[in-house]
């Protein structure tokens, strides 16, 4: 199925010589990859669920792409593989999570699980991490709320990649913002996860991994020239989607996440490829809504569904066949995935070899994508 594409570089849907890839044995494949690493099975076998359902979902830059990234920081020991995650109930709805350097990728879910429980029994609940790390696609954890009948906000803050509106050196990060909400059962959640920058920064360093030009508008390079090479983009700095609008909101997070958390803060963010000299602190700012808090859970799925069909069902611009719900795309395609697997580039594909074989992991799969055991 062919679903609509945005503007930023190309994705491995697009890429020569990609192929697709079962769900099952990659998770099998990168959860052994992370154990070898030294994480605890069940840790690593989050992380590669959370992995492989960016790639689900077409978020290829926050995908088992990262797998290399996150392996680094555990090899270099600036991110734990056994973290000690310490809980402070620090008010009746609200309560800090000292993450203790572990991966983002952990420490996300273990906040995000202590939210929905708080919420169970005050309705709604504030959760702020400190010494966390790069926690992936922020979807992940929105997803994780909405399958609990909640709403959910999600804030983090990240390395430097943007500049405050009228700079040309990184100081903020491109610190994604993700809003979800539960709709009845067999409706596609509202869920929106955005970066606050443009583009998302890892699609430039994957772009040019693979020699691919970026579009002209998305960046900087480090003397503060338009670029359109995606290695110059990386090391440079990423523009804020509209314009100074996008450049406070990246101040914001960075506030909520860092400032108010007590993680790090102001350009102190470790940046997850090459600060392997420390640990990242990454903060994070998570709330959450029970949906029948306000309202029967009935009346509130009625309203979703009146406000969506409202929506979709609005007179439609030139060109345009189907206006979608925030995330329906991505849910589209992760049931394509679900069906016939995630699309790898060969760039991707040759790097989780490379792991597997210093990891002593198999890889699972024929060039083409088919299982090993299918021969």
């Amino acid at each position: 199925m062919s679903h609509p594409k945005g503007d930023g570089p190309r994705g491995p849907a697009e890429k020569e010589g990609t192929h697709r890839f079962a769900c099952d044995p990659l998770h099998t494949f990168v959860t052994n990859v992370f154990v070898q690493h030294g994480l605890d099975p069940v840790d690593a076998g989050h992380c590669a669920e959370a992995l492989i359902a960016a790639d689900a979902r077409g978020v290829w830059s926050h995908g088992v792409a990262r797998v290399g990234m996150y392996c680094s920081r555990l090899a270099a020991g600036v991110a734990k593989t056994h973290p000690d995650i310490k809980i402070e109930h620090v008010a009746d709805a609200a309560a800090l999570v000292d993450g203790d350097d572990g991966l983002g990728l952990v420490v996300a879910r273990r906040a995000m699980q202590e939210a929905i429980e708080i919420s169970g029994r005050t309705g709604i609940a504030i959760v702020g991490v400190k010494r966390s790390g790069h926690f992936g696609m922020a979807a992940h954890y929105t997803q994780m709320a909405i399958d609990a009948g909640r709403l959910a906000w999600i804030h983090t803050n990240a390395s430097p990649a943007l500049p405050p509106w009228g700079g040309r050196s990184a100081l903020f990060g491109t610190s994604p913002f993700s809003f979800g909400a539960p709709s009845k059962p067999g409706e596609a959640p509202f869920l929106i996860d955005m970066a606050l920058s443009v583009v998302a920064r890892g699609k430039l360093k994957f772009a040019a991994q693979r020699g691919d030009p970026i579009p002209e508008g998305l960046a900087l390079d480090s003397e503060g020239r338009p670029t359109t090479d995606g290695m110059a983009a990386f090391n440079g700095v990423v523009l804020p989607f509209g314009g100074v609008k996008g450049a406070a909101l990246s101040w914001m997070m960075d506030v909520a996440g860092g400032v108010f958390t007590g993680a790090g803060h102001a350009g102190q963010i470790a940046n997850p490829f090459k600060g392997l000299d420390r640990p990242q602190n990454v903060g994070h700012l998570f709330m959450v809504a029970r949906a029948d808090l306000f309202q029967p859970l009935e009346d509130f799925f009625t309203a979703m569904s009146e406000t969506t069909e409202a929506a979709k069902n609005s007179p439609r611009a030139e060109g345009v066949d189907t206006i979608y719900t925030p995330g329906e795309i991505e849910a589209l395609k992760a049931a394509d995935a679900a069906r016939d697997g995630v699309p790898l580039s060969p760039d991707v594909v040759a790097e989780l070899q490379e792991l597997g074989r210093a990891a002593d992991v198999a890889w699972p799969f024929e060039v083409d994508g088919r299982t090993v055991a299918a021969e």
